[in-house]
């Protein structure tokens, strides 16, 4: 293969919710592929379940963050999503990674979220109740789908949700891949960091009851409390990661049901299916962005094809959860589908840290929505619907819906 055939990704599909052709080829006939990112940086893409899986949790591999001939998947001098530097800061592998983990994850627990559950459905109705005030034809993505999450991980770190708009553009810019430039980039996670810096002064001197106070003075077996950089770097990552992606599944998944009206007749029936749904949906995700990537510093093999060391592996879990061995009907949304083992949230030990809140937030606002508007619908075809471009996370323009 000449470098002129080698194909860019990700692909693209006529389609926002139908997933590239080019999936379904390269799991049947060539497993490990050679492609060439944003950055023109070149990496293997895997698109099969078990070697997507096996990637995501082989403990050895990790993002490559930092190191000499790893791939850069974005468009700009430092090549990385979510800021170069960023990366730098947070503990990427090792005791460090895990011990980070820890004191984080304590405030995603099934418990912590049953406690948001009441407050989230709350504010779920609330802009709904606006929603309905202004009349349809509505967008939902930016009268619900964004403004929820952001109103939650707000809320958990101690940050105004007033400060959205500054969030949506900090987050965007972070989440690059070819839309900004590299002095944008640089601009919004220079404003992010001094905001987030702040608000950690802020909280040093008045805490409250927030996942940011908690973590000042929090330790991990009796270690030394995280470092103001950490502290920065965490609120700036779990501010975009906690409401980006979210807001971006709640409006593809209402975008998948209404597609095809059948399946929320069916949900208005049986509402006990939003949990199974709300799997199915992150399952079926064929817009869900660019993935995961793993740096390889030992040779091994994958599907039967040496991959050398110092290869930047791109693992594709929206395309793996699409596997045929791996799911009965994978191209069918099948709303009862369980057990799901999907990869939406990777695997291993970089498995998505907040992927508990996800969910919950994922299932209230499908729930909040079935009970306020059963008669919701699409406001144009399915085939006017349009993609975010040239950002990391995939997502939909807006959704625009009437009832």
């Amino acid at each position: 293969m000449t470098e002129t055939q080698i194909p860019s990704f990700p692909f693209t599909s006529k389609e926002a919710l139908e997933p590239p052709a080019e999936w379904a080829e390269l799991r049947s006939k060539c497993p490990v592929a050679h492609v060439r990112l944003a950055s023109g940086d070149p990496a293997s893409l895997v698109t099969r379940y078990d070697d997507v899986k096996a990637i995501l949790s082989d403990p050895r591999f990790g993002r490559g963050t930092g190191k000499k001939g790893a791939a850069r998947v974005a468009d700009t001098d430092d090549g990385g999503i979510m800021g170069g530097e960023m990366a730098t800061v947070l503990p990427q592998e090792g005791e460090a990674h895990l011990s980070w983990r820890r004191l984080v994850g304590k405030w995603f627990t099934a418990k912590r979220m049953g406690a948001l559950r009441p407050g989230m459905t709350a504010m779920a109705d609330q802009l709904i109740d606006a929603m309905v005030a202004d009349g349809g034809p509505a967008d939902l993505k930016a009268s619900f789908g964004f403004p929820l999450p952001v109103w939650v991980i707000c809320d958990m770190l101690g940050v105004p949700d007033s400060d959205r708009d500054k969030f949506s553009h900090w987050s965007d810019c972070m989440l690059s891949m070819t839309r900004y430039t590299q002095e944008e980039m640089a601009t919004a996670m220079a404003e992010f960091n001094v905001y987030m810096a702040h608000h950690v002064a802020l909280k040093r001197a008045a805490p409250g009851e927030d996942l940011l106070s908690e973590l000042i003075v929090a330790t991990d077996d009796g270690g030394e409390p995280l470092s103001d950089a950490v502290l920065v770097a965490t609120g700036v990552a779990l501010l975009v990661a906690g409401h980006e992606t979210t807001a971006n599944m709640i409006t593809k998944m209402i975008a998948m049901l209404l597609a095809d009206r059948t399946r929320w007749e069916r949900l208005l029936a049986d509402p006990k299916l939003v949990r199974s749904t709300v799997e199915e949906a992150l399952r079926f995700d064929a817009n869900a962005g660019v993935g995961m990537t793993r740096y390889i510093d030992a040779d091994i093999e994958l599907a039967g094809v040496a991959v050398p060391s110092g290869t930047t592996v791109m693992c594709s879990m929206a395309a793996a959860n699409r596997d045929e061995a791996a799911f009965a009907d994978a191209d069918e949304l099948v709303l009862t589908r369980s057990p799901n083992p999907h990869l939406a949230f990777g695997a291993g030990a970089h498995s998505c840290l907040g992927q508990a809140l996800a969910r919950t937030e994922l299932q209230v606002a499908l729930e909040t929505l079935l009970r306020r508007l059963p008669t919701l619908e699409l406001a144009v075809g399915v085939d006017e619907l349009e993609r975010v471009e040239g950002l990391a996370v995939g997502g939909l323009s807006k959704l625009p819906v009437q009832w």
